[in-house]
């Protein structure tokens, strides 16, 4: 196989694709308690009480917090769980 430049250049945007980090985002909504949000982060996360409160309240003040950061695959897998627990969440690249 020839390797031209062109195939350099998808090669490497495939492996800075894969090495991307990506965060996931959990937003304020009107339904859930704050007290259920930081159960959540401890119980998922497994975040220590003191991290899950101050996330929570990130949340509650600012309407968002970002609540972890890594690969697009498990960014993908915390943003279902959150919405398994019916946190409204998204991600997006870091």
């Amino acid at each position: 196989m020839r390797v031209t430049e062109a195939t350099t250049d998808v090669l490497e945007s495939t492996a800075a694709t894969t090495q991307r980090q990506w965060v996931t985002i959990v937003w304020d909504d009107p339904v859930n308690l704050m007290s259920y949000v930081a159960f959540v982060f401890q119980d998922y996360f497994k975040y220590p009480r003191d991290k899950a409160e101050r996330l929570m309240l990130k949340v509650h003040n600012e309407g968002k917090a970002v609540v972890s950061t890594g690969n697009r695959e498990q960014m993908e897998r915390d943003v279902m769980a959150m919405q398994n627990y019916s946190l409204w969440a998204t991600m997006e690249p870091a």
